[in-house]
């Protein structure tokens, strides 16, 4: 059978066990540095205590050093890599392939998204040198998909939910060209998020002060079973740098849906990792930070991509303005609105909002109406009540199924745990064995308390004593007895996750250029190093070492602006704007050309 992994963000820590609590199969975090997140950093330490919680679930521990490295780096990040591995890490998300040049440890090598993972040429090539998966790029189609795991034996992971950015993963220098901050290297300033006028050639200002490469969030809830078949054995959520609120909500939400497809196929998929998890709340994508939803390429090129109005959260569609009398507004609904919900909606195209004082049914009371008008189109951005509950620190619990039996041993009395992984551990209890007068109430006792599950990740199923005497404890002695023996199975479960691993090959496997330019990314010695090993003859140095003075292409995306605003001349026919190309962004005095490629259906963004 497939297993099908669902991996969650963390952003630390106590990000990361909420995550596994929710119902991830493995969560991705950055280490102290080199990671593409620089403000999602942790340290070894911290990581160490979420891979010991992780396994005792099975759910593995992936970090991200998935910066591109300069030669002075090369060192430390050897050392990180080493104590990564030694605190038990499953594996390492990579972009820079210097660092394949390393002695590494038998740690699992993973190729982030920000390596290009878009041809099937590509992906041998990693598979071929010993990557033990690949992360595919965000604007893959399900037939693109399928086509590459046809072609390949490689493990394929593909994002499902979470922010879009409209660039091909490896192939953006924005934020580097406009502020110096690199995301190559961790610390992209979002332009992309930004508004622009669009003008054209003779300077025709064609749509102003638009966020034209602002993407919705994707959302492809609707598309598990479709991308499992394709050949997707990971399902990810973006979002490291999301509240853990956040991270709850969604990872609940997609676990709940791959169970289905679970449930539905026993024969075909199983789980990941152990453990079921306990919702005190219900899971909705909707409620939480995103800007629209859609499902990308997935389905192949849509239009309708891109929020031009605004770069922030809108949340959840309520329903339209039918009545305004002072501050209290009468909506056409059939959501249940809380007090102190956020509320916000379009005037003019700008996004307002308003917060809830009261609401009963239909009739909302807000603290401000006078921006409002009747048909406006209100959203919940902020869900006041369902925050709280899953901000409770237990709105989430996973609980291992066990069965414990109490039988004799030489001199001894012996707990058996046993869990639904059949994975079993004894704990003997060789002192202060007490025979007991009132045998019935002594088993009665000894029954209770080791049903008593405590704050531990276990759910005891049944217990059983299988001694030829009774014994007697004290309570307090009983509940120590029980510490220490799910103290004991929690040893053991750690001690036998299984680490899959598989080793990365120094062969001479042609890579799938001659030559490469800045676009590949090489920044360090290491780098040249692997490509000339693999039969690169001509390297150019990447965007952030080279500088390059000349017009080159800062961004390269499938996203096209000119077919989101219906006037491709490939796909569509539609007359809603006049132009004389070339066009133009401007921001800030900053003017940068666009170029179309209708036979690759490519757009680039030129300095």
């Amino acid at each position: 059978m497939k297993k099908l992994e669902l991996l969650a963000p963390a952003k630390n820590l106590e990000s990361g066990i909420a995550a596994i609590n929710a119902g991830a199969d493995a969560v991705y975090i950055g280490a102290e540095q080199f990671g593409a997140r620089a403000a999602a950093g942790n340290s070894v330490d911290d990581i160490g205590k979420l891979v010991e919680y992780s396994h005792l679930f099975h759910v593995k521990i992936y970090v991200t050093l998935n910066t591109i490295l300069y030669d002075n780096e090369l060192p430390n990040v050897e050392s990180l890599i080493q104590k990564l591995y030694n605190i038990g890490v499953d594996g390492l998300i990579i972009q820079d392939m210097g660092i394949l040049e390393f002695d590494l440890p038998n740690i699992n090598i993973i190729a982030s998204t920000q390596t290009n993972n878009r041809t099937v040429e590509k992906i041998k090539f990693l598979e071929n040198i010993g990557f033990s998966r690949v992360i595919l790029a965000r604007e893959l189609s399900i037939t693109e998909i399928n086509e590459i795991k046809a072609a390949t034996n490689i493990e394929l992971e593909f994002f499902i939910h979470g922010a879009l950015n409209k660039k091909f993963q490896l192939q953006c220098y924005f934020s580097q060209e406009i502020t110096g901050r690199s995301a190559n290297r961790g610390e992209c300033a979002q332009p992309c998020r930004s508004a622009y006028d669009l003008i054209d050639s003779e300077g025709t200002v064609i749509l102003k002060n638009k966020h034209l490469f602002s993407l919705k969030d994707l959302n492809l809830s609707e598309k598990i079973s479709a991308l499992a078949n394709a050949g997707i054995s990971s399902f990810k959520i973006e979002g490291r740098l999301k509240n853990i609120s956040y991270v709850k909500n969604v990872t609940a939400y997609y676990r709940n849906l791959i169970d289905q497809l679970i449930l539905s196929n026993p024969q075909q998929y199983s789980r990941a990792s152990s453990g079921k998890t306990i919702l005190r709340f219900t899971p909705n994508i909707e409620s939480v930070f995103n800007r629209g939803f859609s499902t990308y390429f997935v389905d192949g090129r849509q239009s309708n991509l891109a929020s031009f109005d605004t770069q922030k959260s809108l949340g959840e569609y309520i329903g339209k303005v039918q009545k305004i009398v002072e501050n209290t507004i009468v909506v056409k609904t059939d959501k249940i609105i809380n007090n102190n919900d956020g509320l916000c909606f379009f005037k003019n195209t700008e996004l307002l909002g308003v917060k809830v004082n009261k609401a009963t049914e239909n009739k909302i009371t807000v603290d401000n109406a006078d921006e409002l008008f009747v048909n406006a189109e209100l959203y919940r951005n902020y869900n006041h009540k369902l925050t709280q509950e899953v901000e409770r620190e237990d709105s989430a619990i996973r609980k291992i199924n066990i069965s414990v039996q109490l039988i004799d041993s030489i001199d001894a009395l012996a707990v058996v745990i046993v869990d639904e992984d059949q994975i079993e551990s004894i704990l003997y209890i060789i002192e202060n064995l007490q025979e007991a007068n009132n045998k019935e109430k002594a088993i009665e006792t000894i029954i209770n308390q080791f049903s008593k599950e405590g704050d531990s990740i276990y759910s005891v199923n049944n217990v059983e004593i299988k001694t030829a005497k009774s014994y007697f404890f004290p309570i307090s002695k009983l509940n120590e007895i029980r510490r220490q023996a799910f103290e004991n199975h929690n040893r053991v479960r750690i001690e036998l996750h299984v680490f899959e691993t598989k080793t990365i090959s120094k062969n001479k496997e042609k890579y799938i250029k001659t030559e490469i330019s800045y676009s590949e990314n090489v920044a360090n010695k290491n780098a040249i190093a692997f490509y000339q090993n693999h039969g690169v003859g001509k390297i150019e140095l990447a965007f952030e070492k080279l500088k390059p003075q000349h017009s080159v292409p800062i961004l390269t995306s499938r996203y096209c602006l000119k077919f989101e605003m219906g006037v491709c001349p490939k796909f569509k026919n539609v007359a809603a704007y006049k132009f004389v190309e070339p066009l133009y962004i401007v921001n800030n005095k900053r003017k940068y050309r666009l170029s179309f490629d209708c036979a690759t259906c490519e757009m680039t963004i030129n300095r």
